[in-house]
């Protein structure tokens, strides 16, 4: 019934809610009534690590609207512009870095392809290529800590959502390294227009190094003060949160002056718009959860897959195909609520470690960003530059494709995400 709801384009949140109620109203005696469900949704979203979400959202636009990915992206402009695919590298550091204050991968797509988008064309770089770029390059900001599929996957699973942060940034920084590289192959092979761009690098240059970093100092230390307070132990990842909001508000507010004081209300109502969604679909999935555990749903799947695929790695290969396929249709947040309590016995089963679970489930949810037909990064990008989505996808298909070996890589290497936990 799910599934044919969201065939018939009911919201997921409906739908979550509507087939919560169900078993309830077709078996009197089944314990999920629908005073149960009602109470598993304000029960579920009673959460302190949840609250993480909100405040890393807020975070994300704070810093998206104070130009601070337009910092990030002169540092690394400054010492790769000159290099064969030194600013699409750029941009796709910045992208790296933005994921690290963000969180969110379509809001580091907003952020970073808003600014570096037009300034790749104007450097000459097509604009499909330009726009792929982004669009992929955006998929790092659920990948790199902090994360709110993470901290989704931590309250789903009851794993340490700072565990799960710390296992993302192995993966993070080789997904990228491989991007970098894809963008260095396709740059010599289709040619840069070196003119234009050592032009625009030379501005930089006659800023000098110590008014360019001193620019961008800020900027940078943000996801440093951000994480080093997590793995220090100084705060949990909700309180990193809160700390990044009032860090954020005070950079753009009192020393790049990129924001007012009067647009603060706007950007609150922004925050809200962008959370509010979320939290529905949050509400009804704590009870879509529960009421699968009574009917012991998570029982029953994990028994037939575990008797009809016996061998380990075919196992795992179809528990990756299974979330991509997942990825094109849903969005991360359903995805991960959803799924985990199914998957997490079938990977208590077979002994691979949770954490290492969760970043291999949040990299096959980060290749669904841009995947048709869902792909939000796509859909975000799109509007960026009014591209067709079939034209990013075609130029984006190389890049999509590194993704997915890196995939394999993190399934079949348990010591990239857990080297250093």
């Amino acid at each position: 019934m799910f599934f044919v709801f969201l065939a018939l384009a009911i919201p997921v949140a409906v739908s979550l809610g509507i087939v919560s109620v169900l078993p309830g109203m077709m078996d009197d005696s089944f314990t999920a009534s629908a005073t149960f469900v009602i109470r598993s949704m304000v029960g579920g979203i009673d959460s302190f690590p949840l609250l993480a979400v909100p405040m890393f959202v807020l975070a994300g636009i704070l810093m998206a609207h104070g130009k601070i990915s337009t910092k990030l992206f002169d540092v690394f402009s400054y010492f790769l512009g000159r290099r064969t695919a030194g600013v699409p590298a750029a941009v796709i550091i910045t992208c790296l870095f933005y994921g690290a204050i963000s969180g969110s991968g379509p809001a580091t797509v907003a952020a970073v392809g808003s600014m570096t988008i037009p300034l790749l064309i104007e450097l000459g770089y097509e604009k499909d290529f330009s726009t792929a770029v982004v669009a992929v390059a955006g998929g790092l900001g659920v990948i790199i800590p902090p994360s709110i599929p993470f901290i989704m996957y931590g309250l789903a699973s009851g794993e340490s959502v700072s565990q799960l942060f710390i296992a993302g940034i192995v993966p993070g920084i080789m997904i990228a390294l491989l991007l970098i590289g894809y963008a260095y192959v396709y740059c010599k092979r289709h040619g840069e227009d070196r003119v234009k761009i050592d032009y625009k690098i030379n501005e930089l240059h006659q800023k000098g190094f110590w008014r360019v970093f001193a620019d961008s100092f800020w900027a940078i230390l943000s996801p440093v003060i951000i994480l080093g307070a997590i793995y220090s132990g100084v705060a949990s990842p909700t309180e990193a949160a809160v700390i990044s909001v009032f860090y954020s508000l005070v950079v753009s507010l009192f020393i790049y002056k990129t924001i007012r004081v009067g647009e603060l209300w706007q950007f609150l109502g922004e925050a809200m718009r962008t959370y509010a969604p979320i939290l529905f679909v949050l509400t009804a999935s704590m009870a879509f959860s529960r009421v699968l555990t009574l009917m012991q749903v998570p029982q029953l799947v994990s028994a037939w897959i575990l008797g009809n695929f016996t061998n380990m790695i075919v196992l795992l290969l179809v528990l990756n195909v299974f979330l991509l396929l997942v990825g094109m249709v849903m969005d991360t947040t359903p995805a991960i609520l959803i799924l985990t309590p199914i998957l997490l016995p079938i990977i208590t089963a077979i002994g691979m470690n949770p954490v290492h679970f969760g970043v291999m489930m949040v990299v096959n949810l980060a290749i669904g960003f841009v995947t048709p037909p869902i792909g939000v990064n796509l859909f975000v990008a799109s509007s960026l530059t009014k591209m067709p989505m079939v034209a990013i996808v075609r130029k984006a298909w190389g890049m999509v494709l590194l993704f997915l070996i890196a995939l394999m890589l993190i399934t079949f290497v348990p010591q990239i995400s857990l080297m250093l936990l």
